[in-house]
């Protein structure tokens, strides 16, 4: 293999388009001057149609996990209680973030692989009426599920007022969000997945209820304060200073969003899904998740005859393809291929075919060109349907 060629295709961090690469490359100039000020107030509508509100998102440098801990300590402080809709490792971590805090934390833990049921969490509430927040993932990356929230506020607001945070790190720009319609009080993302961005950027949207809540709470720390993001945000500045070559890049996504048309994004998202679901399908591989629950953004293959990091190390070795391993209880039993952000239906042929091959040198019996001819059909009928 070509020592320079690699092949990225895990949930994060993803490929980064040319254009993307070229913007972030822009000499630096004054964080506080006419410039910056221009760019965030172009940046500030782009962000606002991909979330699906009218209401500011906030840009922060750090992390995902930045942003879920800023969610955290902006809607409830020590001794509140909240409830966690645990899916899989993401979810764990955001009841680990409350725990942290010293808030009175509530799991509704849910086998791996499967969604929550909205009418499950409304029972636990009716069951726990001084509840304040429920904090859920939209996609949890551990196992390819895609939850419903866009039912869980409807659920929920018939028993209680509990605000409805989701973390939507690894799905937000690859799948429909809709934050107000929907009735979301606090979503997050972070650049590094659909965003096509380097990671180092999270972005935090919060409604007018939740803007109720944040302002009365004394707890929000310095540096996450979301109340000091939104108030500089309105003025097209920072409190703190910006990742600015993330922001040159952030300007160039959003043109891309904007020239390809969201919802143009989002059935690219779904078709790879497919493709790739299908592919597996054809040679007989399982998937962890059922196509009701699955992710348009990462796939989970759960091997019944072969392992899972045996396989990935082979794919590594033999074409320099990354895919991305199990964690926690899933750690050696699955492996997790990302289809999402700057990934077209031409690289999941390519992957699937790499794959392929790599099945038959592990020793796994298969006809090669079955999974590839599976993806192929999944695009044609989908060419066809348009």
């Amino acid at each position: 293999m070509l020592q320079d060629q690699q092949y990225l295709r895990i949930p994060g961090p993803t490929p980064i388009p040319p254009s993307v690469e070229r913007a972030m490359g822009q000499p630096m100039h004054g964080h506080r001057g006419p410039e910056a000020t221009a760019m965030l107030e172009n940046i500030r509508t782009g962000l606002k149609k991909v979330f699906g509100t009218k209401e500011e998102v906030v840009i922060v440098a750090g992390s995902g996990t930045a942003g879920l801990e800023t969610a955290v300590v902006n809607v409830a402080k020590p001794g509140d209680e909240v409830l966690v809709l645990v899916t899989g490792a993401f979810g764990d971590r955001f009841a680990k973030i409350c725990e942290s805090h010293s808030i009175k934390t509530h799991r509704l833990d849910v086998e791996w692989g499967q969604a929550f049921d909205p009418e499950k969490v409304k029972q636990f509430v009716q069951q726990h009426t001084d509840i304040k927040a429920i904090f859920s993932t939209y996609c949890e990356t551990s196992t390819g599920v895609l939850n419903p929230i866009h039912q869980l506020a409807k659920s929920v607001r018939e028993v209680s007022d509990a605000l409805i945070i989701v973390d939507g790190v690894s799905c937000v720009a690859g799948v429909e969000t809709n934050m107000d319609e929907w009735g979301i009080d606090v979503m997050v993302t972070g650049s590094q997945k659909a965003f096509m961005l380097p990671a180092g950027l999270t972005f935090i949207a919060a409604s007018e209820r939740a803007w109720n809540i944040i302002e009365a709470n004394p707890h929000r720390g310095f540096y996450f304060d979301l109340k000091k993001y939104r108030d500089q945000l309105l003025n097209n500045t920072t409190p703190f200073t910006p990742a600015l070559s993330l922001l040159f890049g952030l300007k160039q996504v959003l043109q891309l969003f904007e020239e390809e048309g969201l919802e143009q994004v989002y059935e690219r998202h779904t078709l790879m899904m497919k493709m790739t679901r299908e592919a597996f399908k054809a040679l007989d591989i399982p998937l962890l998740a059922t196509d009701k629950d699955a992710a348009p953004t990462v796939t989970a293959v759960q091997p019944i005859d072969f392992d899972a990091d045996a396989f990935r190390k082979l794919l590594k070795q033999e074409f320099s393809l990354t895919v991305a391993g199990g964690q926690q209880q899933l750690s050696g039993k699955i492996f997790r291929i990302g289809h999402m952000g700057y990934c077209s239906p031409a690289d999941i042929l390519q992957t699937i075919s790499m794959i392929e091959i790599a099945l038959v040198k592990i020793g796994k019996k298969i006809t090669l060109g079955q999974g590839v001819a599976a993806a192929q059909k999944v695009y044609v009928e989908g060419e066809n349907n348009e």
